[in-house]
C-alpha cells in the first residue's frame, strides 16, 4: 500500500524500498547502468505511476540502449585521437572553399567505407581539410566504426 502525502508525493512501504534498492544493485551487477539510472530517477518522480508496465519496461530498455550507444561513441572517439571536435552538421558551406554539399552529404553516408574505398581530401593550407576528415571520422564513430585520426604535420 502507498501512503499519499499532502504535497502529492507517495511513500512506498519499507519492503518496496528494499526491493527497489535490490533491483538497482542487481542492474548494476549486470552492468545495466543506463537502466539502473533510469529506474533510480523514476523512483524520485511520478514517471512510473503514469506508465503501463510495458511502457515502463520500454523506457528502461531505451535508457540502457542510449547509455550503451553513448559509451560506444565516447570510447571510439577517444581511441581515434581527434585533434578537433568536428561534426558534419557543423560544416559551413557558406565560406568560399568550393565545397560540394551534395558530395559531402554522400560521403557522410559512409558508403565508401563499407565498400572499402579511400577518400583523399586535398586543398590549400587552412581550407578545413583536417576538419572535414575528422567530421567524417566522427560520423563513422557514431555508426560504430573504429577510426584513427592522423595528420602529417610540417616540422
Amino acid at each position: 500500500m502507498k501512503e499519499n502525502r499532502q504535497d502529492g508525493s507517495t511513500v512506498l512501504p519499507q519492503n518496496h524500498k528494499d526491493m527497489n534498492v535490490k533491483s538497482i544493485e542487481l542492474m548494476n551487477k549486470m552492468r545495466l547502468f543506463g537502466m539502473a539510472e533510469a529506474f533510480r530517477t523514476s523512483l524520485g518522480s511520478t514517471i512510473a505511476e503514469n506508465m503501463t508496465p510495458d511502457a515502463f519496461l520500454s523506457m528502461l530498455l531505451n535508457s540502457e540502449w542510449d547509455y550503451r550507444y553513448t559509451q560506444m561513441v565516447n570510447r571510439l572517439t577517444k581511441q581515434a585521437g581527434f585533434r578537433y571536435n568536428a561534426y558534419m552538421e557543423d560544416i559551413d558551406y557558406d565560406t568560399p572553399r568550393n565545397l560540394n554539399r551534395n558530395q559531402l552529404e554522400r560521403l557522410a553516408t559512409l558508403e565508401f567505407v563499407r565498400a572499402g574505398q579511400d577518400v583523399f581530401i586535398t586543398g590549400p593550407t587552412g581550407t578545413g581539410k583536417s576538419t572535414l576528415a575528422e567530421a567524417l571520422a566522427h560520423r563513422a564513430c557514431e555508426n560504430g566504426m573504429r577510426t584513427y585520426y592522423a595528420s602529417r604535420r610540417n616540422s
